[in-house]
């Protein structure tokens, strides 16, 4: 079972034009502010937040419980100009406990409701024993001397945010998520995805758009653990693993 956490800024939209429309600029900071600063708290538990739009995040929170969540939530409140609203769900599949944690927190109000403020609301909570994660850290091959340094830099990020739009489509198909994570990596929550079927989606996208993928995949109890083993066993294919998808477990 995987545990996932929406945060979502109370009643942002709102607030960013109150009394009159704050400076972009100001917002920008404020957002990769709240970004890090979630990161660094869930991290600490052996969390991961994905920031998706910055007012909505979504985090994998296996092994952390209610009362970490309501530090977390209680810390931001006394140090940012805003609150925020956090939903938790679990399931089998990322996508159904992402969609679980929504839905507990759409059961409170709208986004941009003025009543709704600081919200803790629970569907459910995975326990220790049936804790997993599996996560996918998938990588595009040689973008750097194919791509970077021989195309304008905007014409590389355009096929980039199309290889994340693919992988996407592909993936909610399975019950998987895939965030950006910087430079041509994503990663991509899995639960339930075989390594067959990764590596049936990454033929497809070379097929069809003619970008070559690898993926390492990580499967322990925690985010930052299944991330870290992810990691590792894209490293082992970057150097001469054969396969384009490489399993590597707690």
């Amino acid at each position: 079972m995987i545990q996932m956490t929406l945060i979502q800024i109370d009643n942002y939209g709102p607030w960013t034009v109150t009394p009159t429309p704050r400076a972009e600029a100001d917002l920008q900071i404020l957002q990769s502010e709240l970004y890090a600063d979630l990161q660094r708290q869930f991290a600490a538990k052996q969390g991961l937040v994905f920031f998706t739009r910055f007012d909505n995040m979504l985090a994998i929170t296996n092994n952390v419980d209610v009362e970490d969540h309501l530090r977390i939530q209680k810390s931001i409140g006394n140090r940012y100009p805003v609150t925020i609203s956090m939903g938790i769900g679990a399931a089998e599949t990322p996508y159904d406990a992402q969609r679980n944690a929504t839905q507990a927190l759409q059961n409170y109000g709208g986004a941009q409701s003025e009543e709704r403020k600081e919200i803790l609301a629970i569907d459910g909570l995975v326990n220790k024993e049936d804790s997993f994660v599996q996560i996918a850290h998938i990588d595009i091959n040689g973008i750097t001397d194919s791509l970077t340094d021989i195309i304008p830099a905007y014409d590389t990020s355009f096929i980039v945010n199309r290889v994340q739009h693919f992988l996407m489509k592909k993936l909610i198909e399975k019950g998987s998520l895939l965030f950006f994570i910087g430079g041509d990596n994503f990663m991509s929550p899995c639960n339930g995805l075989e390594p067959e079927g990764l590596l049936a989606i990454i033929k497809e996208i070379e097929d069809e758009i003619n970008v070559a993928l690898k993926a390492g995949v990580g499967k322990a109890p925690t985010a930052e653990k299944a991330a870290n083993l992810a990691d590792l066993a894209l490293e082992e294919i970057r150097s001469g693993f054969t396969d384009l998808v490489h399993v590597m477990k707690e």
